[in-house]
């Protein structure tokens, strides 16, 4: 990250850098808890398989908002989520893991949608996917984080309120970042124009 902060520096400032620093925060912050999960994976084999798959930057954070919504549904309606999880097992894989676990899990998540926008957004800021991307992830951050909050209120684990904790960061900073973009539906009739050559956009 830091190779990023001396590139701004030296170029005309980007566009994208309220998300920029929203990104290198959440990093520092993930590797003060990360001691405790250094072994654990927060996406399933087949998740990772899906987000190879789509190279598309839009296609890419729907399946991280996927793969987070997965495991707060675990948390809120284990019933409903195991009859999902039957259904897409193939696809998806199986989440598995304690509350505290599936917490960090939606941490690391949206922290990896974030870099993905903001790797996205060095290489490539004139993307027409980058808006419609940050604007999936806001209304993902905006359904995710009034249940986190209300989680918060109620639990009396340390672990869990740690994770939580992290959870509702990663949440509001993306928010603010949209707010800040002034990203709107509008963003979603956006479609990137390499498309129509067969070719994939970032």
């Amino acid at each position: 990250m830091g190779t990023t902060l001396e590139t701004m520096n030296k170029s005309r400032p980007s566009k994208y850098a309220p998300l920029v620093s929203a990104a290198l925060l959440l990093s520092l912050s993930a590797l003060l808890g990360a001691t405790a999960y250094a072994q654990r994976e927060h996406l399933t084999p087949e998740e990772i398989e899906l987000i190879r798959d789509n190279q598309e930057l839009d296609k890419r954070t729907d399946v991280f908002v996927r793969a987070a919504e997965r495991r707060l549904l675990a948390v809120t309606n284990p019933e409903e989520a195991a009859k999902q999880q039957a259904k897409d097992k193939e696809k998806w894989g199986e989440v598995k893991g304690t509350r505290a676990q599936l917490f960090y899990d939606i941490s690391k998540i949206l922290d990896e949608a974030v870099t993905n926008v903001d790797d996205s957004a060095q290489h490539n800021p004139d993307s027409p996917l980058l808006r419609k991307s940050l604007y999936k992830l806001s209304e993902a951050a905006g359904r995710i984080e009034p249940q986190l909050t209300k989680l918060r209120q109620s639990t009396r684990e340390e672990s869990e309120a740690d994770q939580l904790d992290r959870a509702i960061e990663t949440a509001q900073e993306i928010l603010d970042a949209a707010k800040q973009r002034g990203v709107t539906a509008e963003d979603l009739k956006t479609k990137d124009p390499k498309a129509k050559d067969g070719k994939k956009g970032n």
